[in-house]
């Protein structure tokens, strides 16, 4: 059994429950961590066994076999390209960056380099959700509504549209993911905020966000952000096909038809170990199961981007139909008058 070595980029609440995870593998190996707090990745490569590193050109230097760059969206661009460089396999947490240029400049550089990536989507990785595709395999979508209603995270940068993208870009883009993965592409969005923030200090997000989306195979949805609340509300989406109602969301999927209702339950922590396990088994070799490669991922970058633009600016933005490495500004993108 091949022997995988890890590093990690990040110390935070997200890198820490990667590290959680793969130290339960018995063929992964944490070689250690790098984040801008020498204390942070101290502590949290003391925890699984590994070093911490003063920068991503030692943690490179040190020969991982796979990378994890768990940063902040303000943050990505520069490690990316380190790693690329590099030639090592890279895991990417969403969103993959706070614009579009960044993510686009890092998605070419994967593609020239072809490396082997994965971001994670976890979700896609929830068999409810394989479950709902069988289920969607012979009726079509005529549509579907998301929502991801929630509090504000408790990090200080979440708050700022430029380090985090806002809630649609970091919160919401799970169920954009998942709408794009079971209902289709989306070819034009119409988004309004309510230009007020929520009562956090510094904040300059839209507080609340509604959205509607026109999809290539005729399908229409909608889209509600919100990040007023105390609590986590709801998050996920439902889906109406010819007589069959989905209702989805990381703990489990609803099925309504003619047959009448019925409740399959949801296991999101294994859909948090399928996604490192599936990057694992594709760096080592023995398996193929990654299922939102970087430039998948870029998709839902730019739909969620171009509901926060389309919310921004008031008007309807329209989305590319080509290859999803195809940088938006030549595949056709368009803010209408």
């Amino acid at each position: 059994m091949r022997t995988c070595r890890v590093g990690l980029v990040g110390a935070g609440g997200v890198a820490q429950r990667h590290a959680r995870v793969l130290s339960g593998f018995e063929d992964v190996e944490l070689l250690g961590v790098h984040d801008v707090s020498r204390d942070a990745a101290t502590e949290l490569a003391g925890a699984y066994g590994g070093r911490s590193f003063v920068d991503v050109e030692e943690l490179l230097a040190a020969g991982p076999d796979a990378v994890y760059v768990c940063v902040p969206p303000f943050a990505h661009g520069p490690v990316e390209e380190a790693v690329i460089a590099a030639g090592v396999p890279m895991f990417v947490e969403k969103p993959v960056a706070v614009d579009l240029e960044t993510a686009e400049r890092i998605a070419a550089l994967v593609q020239e380099k072809r490396l082997l990536t994965a971001v994670g989507h976890h979700w896609r990785y929830l068999h409810v959700v394989e479950r709902a595709r069988e289920l969607l395999a012979d009726r079509p979508v005529r549509m579907v509504n998301g929502s991801w209603l929630d509090k504000v995270p408790p990090v200080a940068w979440w708050a700022v549209r430029d380090r985090s993208g806002g809630p649609v870009v970091e919160q919401a883009a799970h169920v954009l993911d998942l709408v794009r993965s079971l209902v289709g592409e989306a070819v034009e969005v119409t988004a309004y905020g309510d230009g007020s923030p929520p009562p956090v200090e510094g904040a300059d997000i839209d507080s609340v966000t509604a959205a509607t989306l026109r999809f290539a195979n005729g399908a229409v949805g909608t889209l509600a952000a919100a990040c007023v609340l105390t609590w986590k509300h709801r998050a996920g989406l439902e889906i109406i096909a010819d007589g069959l109602v989905l209702s989805l969301a990381e703990d489990g999927l609803v099925i309504r038809d003619a047959d009448g209702e019925r409740r399959i339950e949801s296991d999101p922590d294994g859909a948090r170990i399928a996604v490192d396990r599936a990057f694992i088994d594709a760096v080592t070799g023995v398996g193929d199961d990654v299922r939102v490669p970087y430039a998948e991922a870029m998709r839902t970058q730019r739909l969620a981007l171009a509901v926060a633009e389309s919310a921004r600016t008031g008007r309807a933005v329209t989305l590319p139909t080509g290859p999803a490495s195809v940088p938006l500004a030549t595949a056709g993108v368009s803010v209408d008058a």
